[in-house]
């Protein structure tokens, strides 16, 4: 079964899949979570507060950079191997759409985009958050508690540089998920003519969620600091 994983074509895109579903649901969840920072950002400091130090926590941030590594070290093999394979069609896909040519053809690039972007917001919000908890410290260097991610996500979009960083990230993944969510798919046999447009449409649904979702949190912060009692 490893060397299926390892050694075969079909086995690395299977695994893609299976980490690329498990970031998906991940970023739903961080989504979803981030939201709740525009309603109430007592209960969004309070889920920061559940997510910081504790085991449970910090096994799901290793389980998540593991994911992370792994998606990211069978993403550059396979984009290796369809290069010397097939030349220039560097990211073979068996249904070809005017729509998701460029994705589809630069799903290598977007993804050293997004891997730009989590190391910015790694700096931005782990490193003085769960960081700080696991060294033992009460405040970080912006003198915030670690557990006040409200504060920080509005100190954070004060900054115009960092709104626009952010919403480039977001756009790459935006792009990234249009292609990647039916990808997932179709390496499991699913995206036959009936079902390629109904997987496409949820691509693009979920896409456009995430999108809008992290976006909303950084356009709000930026022209509403105050809502985080930061002004």
């Amino acid at each position: 079964m490893s060397c299926f994983l390892s050694n075969s074509s079909l086995g690395k895109k299977l695994v893609m899949s299976v980490t690329g579903a498990f970031l998906v649901l991940f970023i739903l969840f961080h989504m979803s979570m981030n939201i709740t920072a525009i309603i109430s950002p007592e209960a969004y400091n309070m889920i920061c507060a559940l997510l910081g130090a504790n085991w449970y926590a910090l096994a799901g941030t290793a389980v998540l950079a593991l994911g992370v590594l792994v998606h990211f070290i069978y993403a550059v093999i396979l984009t290796l191997n369809n290069y010397k394979a097939r030349g220039s069609q560097r990211y073979a896909v068996t249904v070809q759409e005017p729509g998701v040519a460029w994705a589809s053809k630069n799903m290598l690039v977007l993804g050293f985009i997004i891997l730009g972007g989590l190391l910015i917001h790694l700096f931005n919000f782990w490193s003085k958050m769960q960081l700080v908890e696991i060294m033992g410290g009460h405040v970080n260097s912006l003198g915030y508690s670690p557990a006040d991610g409200a504060a920080l996500i509005a100190y954070t979009f004060s900054k115009w540089y960092y709104v626009v960083i952010y919403l480039v990230w977001f756009f790459a993944l935006w792009f990234h998920l249009t292609h990647g969510v039916w990808s997932m798919f179709q390496t499991v046999g699913w995206a036959n003519d009936t079902w390629y447009p109904r997987l496409k449409c949820i691509a693009n649904i979920v896409a456009t969620i995430v999108f809008l979702g992290f976006a909303a949190v950084v356009l709000v912060y930026f022209f509403c600091p105050c809502i985080a009692g930061v002004c």
